[in-house]
């Protein structure tokens, strides 16, 4: 299978991962929803243990929606996209060991991780678009500390937000790919 071609299908399959973005906003907002109105502790856990969730919840959206939520076999980019999953939960002691005594950098960690894991996506789906979703993500996680210092909560709204603008401008981008006539590498 060729490297277009296994693009092509990443970005059918996952429909340009706007599907995915969506899933991340609805675990950041339960985060901070939690962090706002219960403990930090209990918004902390929600976007450790949530994120584990964002895959799943995305490939249950996807069987929801009529649509096949597995690449084939043969494309070798399901290994990548795997092993760049696995770099977010790598990074949580570090995030963790930051916060220790600033915890208003919990969240701005996490956006500079996840920012950080998004470049890959690039080749993943074939798509440029995820540079400037990386630089804005990690660029907001420098930025937070210094925007509200001292507050907890506040980075994991402005994470889900900047999730769910993500996600319309990924379903747009795909949207568009759509209507060019662009046939998908395999129908389901």
């Amino acid at each position: 299978m060729r490297l277009e071609e296994a693009q092509r299908e990443v970005r059918e399959v996952y429909l340009g991962g706007w599907v995915g973005a969506f899933a991340s906003a609805a675990v950041w907002f339960a985060s901070a929803a939690l962090a706002t109105w219960s403990t930090r502790t209990n918004g902390a856990l929600a976007i450790i243990f949530g994120g584990m969730l964002i895959f799943p919840l995305t490939m249950l959206a996807l069987r929801v929606m009529g649509r096949r939520a597995t690449l084939r076999r043969e494309n070798k980019l399901g290994l990548l996209a795997m092993q760049v999953a696995f770099t977010v939960p790598l990074s949580i002691p570090l995030i963790l060991a930051a916060t220790q005594g600033k915890p208003e950098w919990f969240y701005a960690g996490f956006l500079i991780v996840v920012g950080a894991h998004y470049l890959p996506f690039v080749t993943l789906y074939g798509q440029p678009a995820f540079y400037p979703v990386a630089g804005v993500m990690v660029g907001t996680g420098f930025a937070l500390p210094s925007l509200r210092p001292g507050e907890f909560a506040f980075g994991g709204w402005v994470g889900g937000a900047l999730f769910v603008l993500l996600g319309f401008v990924l379903a747009v981008l795909h949207a568009r790919e759509s209507r060019r006539g662009v046939t998908p590498a395999h129908s389901p």
